[in-house]
């Protein structure tokens, strides 16, 4: 069992991971070594090895956890605050504008598809990753039914799955053709039927 960090240990940790990713951004995970994070974040092999153990793979799986909170992060303050049409479209935009500016590669896919599946806690990255985002966007959607906007019987869960399928099938096309047009539909449509059913 590992000893509990202290800040100073947390912190340090956490600049090894954020320069990791750093790096992962520029270059293909496959290529990336360890001596490139050690020159990004000035630390030796003694310190890398001293929060990393395991070696590439467990630096790899921490990299993959923050991105996978950095794209939760990337989506506020609306992802928290769907309460109006006004905030949804808000979210929109800036869903759209961050996957049009990361374009045809995903570093958070990228790792998980390196570790595979083999590797402890990589699949979870990915499922934890959807059941908080799915999670946000159904609260939305409920914010919106004790504001009157909303039936108080529509299925939330079920249009929370549909909108993020919808996205995650728009960025999909959006990294294997370099076009936003698919992401920029599934969730104006996504919102659009939200609107027909207060209509409704």
């Amino acid at each position: 069992m590992r000893k509990e960090l202290t800040a100073k240990g947390k912190a340090t940790r956490n600049r090894i991971i954020e320069g990791a990713a750093e790096v992962l951004r520029e270059k293909d995970v496959s290529v990336a070594t360890l001596d490139d994070v050690m020159a990004r974040t000035r630390t030796s092999k003694s310190q890398l090895f001293h929060y990393f153990p395991e070696g590439k793979d467990e630096l790899l799986l921490a990299v993959a956890h923050h991105e996978a909170d950095q794209v939760l992060e990337d989506q506020q303050p609306y992802l928290g605050c769907l309460d109006s049409w006004e905030a949804w479209q808000r979210w929109r935009d800036v869903v759209v504008e961050r996957y049009e500016e990361q374009g045809e590669r995903c570093p958070m896919g990228s790792l998980v598809l390196h570790l595979g599946r083999s590797t402890p806690g990589a699949r979870d990255v990915v499922v934890t990753l959807m059941r908080q985002w799915q999670a946000s966007l159904a609260t939305g959607i409920r914010a919106l039914q004790t504001a009157g906007h909303l039936p108080a019987d529509l299925d939330v869960e079920h249009r929370a799955a549909a909108l993020l399928a919808g996205l995650q099938g728009g960025v999909a096309i959006l990294q294997s053709t370099g076009r936003a047009d698919h992401l920029r539909a599934a969730l104006d449509l996504g919102i659009e039927d939200l609107r027909r059913a207060a209509a409704a």
